[in-house]
Parts: structure tokens; C-alpha cells; sequence
């Protein structure tokens, strides 16, 4: 299982990529790198061990345990399995240093804030494509009746005697906030009385919040009010499998695609691809089709099309593909509008894309790509997850030999990607200590 690198080590690696080889052949998907980051911060409400199955062997798996230890949990992690073992007493501090690298800081404070009713904690890290509003976070706190106090270097929330039952709405300008929706559940998992979350998010993030609160005995359901939880004095433990990554399934399938490749992945079914994903991979020429076999495969119809798409909340496209999607379509017959409609922008990745040739731009919120256009091999560098992912199959489709910096980022959302691309036939090596 990853543990988290010393920061002398985060950028140093490189990858290098001899691209034009299609992409072919079966891999797993691993666990979902958004959901377990909030599973793992819900473990910490149990009364008795959690062991979380399935989860990702990536860098941010590590910086949480870590973060856990030092509330005094117990945290085993190993063989995919993330096993958090309750302490007696839990020290009311998320670790300065680690929280700011991860973006789930505020839910991670909420969980030690739902068990101790008082929390230090970091502002968030994690990617930094645009700006993080947390507001919605420290509403659920206010309302579940702490007082917050903000400074330069952090939070700190604090309530006269325990968190209490709450109505709060996580709407926010771009539609609702999926980290304040788990926030607050965690709050009202352990409140006295029945909380209402209005305008909650319906990501998969939150629903398998959801799900795994109620496996433990906690009352949640939604309706047209919103989200309902009851709260628990006593959280049960046990087992809860990771649900597959659809992010690293849908780069997956973009890289083939890019490359004139297809895939069978594991792990995952068509029905865990959201109906904008598919929909857009669709309207691309590309099919995801459940196997009798498991698993899914796809299949590209002929060159890739152009195409326009819009991120939204869920089911709708998911932002975190939008940086890999535009590299694809690089390699696509005619003009493409990528809308980001979850954040104010998204075009970290536009650099690096046209590095390599892409004749790529952006309006606001909106990029543009021309297609298809004939990649040349690039060095280029990218700072978060999703841009290098983007650089990544950028690479796969160009002529000539790539060198890609910024694989920390990589590592921390995908465990095994570089391996699994190599194993579909990508000429592709890692460096570990550029200059």
C-alpha cells in the first residue's frame, strides 16, 4: 500500500513514452479514489474495527492513514485492505502538514469534530487546477452547533458539548457541493435527532457515504426534501468494499481510444459509467458493453468524432474526465467544446497539450480542441492528477518519444496505471530521479 513520499521525492520522478502503439488487452480497475478518500474519513465515526476493501494503492491512501494515526487510530493498511481500529480517546487535531496535501481535510475535521465536538485541522490541499471554497463545510459545522474560527493557517471548530441535529443547505453557485454533503452526513451520523441536508449532492462519493453509514446503523435516506440522517450513539463496524474507480475506467478508455486501441476492464460494469459519460463516449464512436465474462469492453467505431460536452453533477459528465477527454479528442475528425460546469475553469492541462501540437484553446470556462492534429513527442510537466493524465495519453498518441514530469500527482490518484498501460502494449518507462 502507498505511503506518503517526503516532499524531495514528489516531483523528481519522470516517465518516459515512445507513443503510436494501440492499446489492447484486459486490466483491473482499481478502487475509487474519490470514494474511499470519504470512506475513510466515515471509518473514523465506528465504535468497532472497519475494514475497507478495495482500496486504492495510492499515495493519498497513505497521507490518510497517517492522518488517522494521528488521532490516535489504529490503521492497517495492506493487500487492499484499509483496516482503522477505533482509539479510546482521539486527539482532536487533523496533522497540519499532512491535511493541507489531501481535499478531503474539512471531512476528515468533520469526523473528528462528530466524535470529540472540538477539531484543529489545515486548510485543504490536493489539486490545485482552481480554487477550493470550503464555506459549505463550515456551515455544516456551524449549524451542527459549533463555533469556527478561521486564521491564516487554519480552522478550528468547537462545540459547548456535543455535535447536535441540523438543517443545511450545500447548494453552491455551481450546483451541490459533494465534499460539504459528506461533511454534513458525518456531522449528523452521531448529532442527536434527525438531520436534513437540502440540495444535496447524488455523486457516488456521497450515496456510498450513504451506503455505508446505513450499514453500520445509522438512518439515511433521501426524498424531495432533501437528505435525512439519524443520528447514532453507537456506530457498528465491520467490512465495506471500495466500489470500482469510473475516473481511472474512463482514462483508460480515452487512452485506448486516443491510440486506435480498445480495452476489457474489471472490476467495474457498464452501468458505473454515469449516463453523461457514456453518452459522450457515445457520441465519440465508442461503446462500453458488459461482458458475459465480467467486466465491461469497449469498442471504437471507426476515427474518433468530434463532439460537444458539458461536466455536471451526477450522472452528468464527471469533471475529473474533462482534462483526459480533451486529450483524446485531439485525434478526433473535426472541432470539439468541452463546457466545465463544476468548477469556474478547468485548463491546467491546456499548457502541456499544446506542447505536444494540440491546437487547443479555451474561452472561460469552455476549451476547444481541433482534431485530429499529429502529436509530436514534448517534455512537459503538469500539477495535478488529472492534467498529467491528460499529458499521459497525449504521449500514447504522438509521434516520437515524450518525457512527462509530475508523476507524484499521478500517483496519488492512480495505483497501478503506468503498469497497467505498459501491460495493453504502451512503450512506457519510468525514471526515478530526474534532474
Amino acid at each position: 500500500m502507498a505511503t506518503a513520499p517526503t516532499h524531495g521525492a514528489m516531483n523528481t520522478a519522470l516517465v518516459r513514452i515512445t507513443g503510436g502503439c494501440p492499446l489492447s488487452g484486459r486490466i483491473p480497475v482499481q478502487g475509487s479514489k474519490n470514494i474511499a478518500l470519504h470512506l475513510y474519513a466515515a471509518a473514523l465515526l465506528a465504535d468497532a474495527p472497519v475494514v475497507l476493501t478495495g482500496a486504492p494503492d495510492i499515495i493519498d491512501t497513505g497521507v490518510c492513514a497517517q492522518i488517522l494515526r494521528h488521532t490516535g487510530a489504529h490503521v492497517a493498511t495492506r493487500d487492499g485492505c484499509f483496516t482503522v481500529s477505533p482509539p479510546s480517546t482521539i486527539c482532536p487535531v487533523v496533522h497540519p502538514e499532512l491535511g493541507h496535501r489531501v481535499r478531503t481535510t474539512a471531512v476528515l475535521a468533520a469526523a473528528v469534530l462528530a466524535r470529540t465536538g472540538q477539531v484543529t485541522f489545515p486548510y485543504p490541499g490536493g489539486d490545485a487546477f482552481c480554487p477550493r471554497l470550503i464555506d459549505r463545510h463550515l456551515a455544516a459545522m456551524q449549524a451542527a452547533g459549533a463555533e469556527v474560527i478561521t486564521s491564516n493557517t487554519g480552522i478550528r471548530a468547537l462545540c459547548t458539548r456535543r455535535v447536535r441535529a441540523f438543517t443545511v443547505d450545500v447548494n453552491t453557485p455551481y450546483g451541490p457541493s459533494l465534499g460539504a454533503t459528506v461533511t454534513a452526513m458525518l456531522l449528523a451520523a452521531r448529532a442527536h435527532g434527525t438531520s436534513l441536508i437540502t440540495h444535496p449532492s447524488i455523486e457516488p462519493e456521497v450515496t456510498e457515504t450513504a451506503r455505508f453509514l446505513a450499514d453500520r446503523g445509522v438512518l439515511v435516506h433521501f426524498d424531495k426534501e432533501g437528505l435525512h440522517v439519524s443520528g447514532c450513539d453507537w456506530i457498528a463496524g465491520g467490512t465495506f468494499t471500495v466500489a470500482g474507480d469510473r475516473i481511472e475506467a474512463a482514462t483508460m478508455v480515452m487512452a485506448a481510444a486516443a491510440t486506435g486501441g480498445s480495452v476489457h476492464l474489471d472490476n467495474i460494469t457498464a452501468a458505473d459509467f454515469p449516463n453523461g459519460l457514456a453518452r459522450t463516449l457515445a457520441d465519440a464512436g465508442i461503446t462500453v458493453a458488459d461482458d458475459p465474462s465480467g467486466g465491461v469492453r469497449t469498442h471504437l467505431h471507426g476515427p474518433l468524432r468530434a463532439l460537444e460536452a458539458a461536466t455536471g453533477p451526477h450522472p452528468g459528465l464527471p469533471t475529473d474526465t474533462a482534462p483526459q477527454l480533451a486529450a483524446m479528442l485531439t485525434q478526433a475528425d473535426g472541432t470539439s467544446l468541452i463546457s466545465e460546469r463544476v468548477y469556474p475553469r478547468r485548463d491546467t492541462h491546456l499548457p502541456g497539450l499544446r506542447a505536444f501540437g494540440a491546437e487547443i484553446t479555451a474561452t472561460g470556462s469552455t476549451v476547444r480542441i481541433r482534431g485530429p492534429v499529429r502529436l509530436c513527442g514534448s517534455e512537459v510537466e503538469a500539477a495535478d492528477i488529472r492534467a498529467v493524465t491528460a499529458l499521459l495519453i497525449a504521449g500514447l498518441a504522438a509521434d516520437g518519444t515524450s518525457t512527462i514530469r509530475g508523476t507524484y500527482h499521478l500517483r496519488r490518484g492512480y495505483g497501478h496505471l503506468l503498469g497497467n498501460l505498459a501491460r495493453l502494449g504502451a512503450d512506457i518507462t519510468t525514471i526515478p530521479g530526474g534532474p
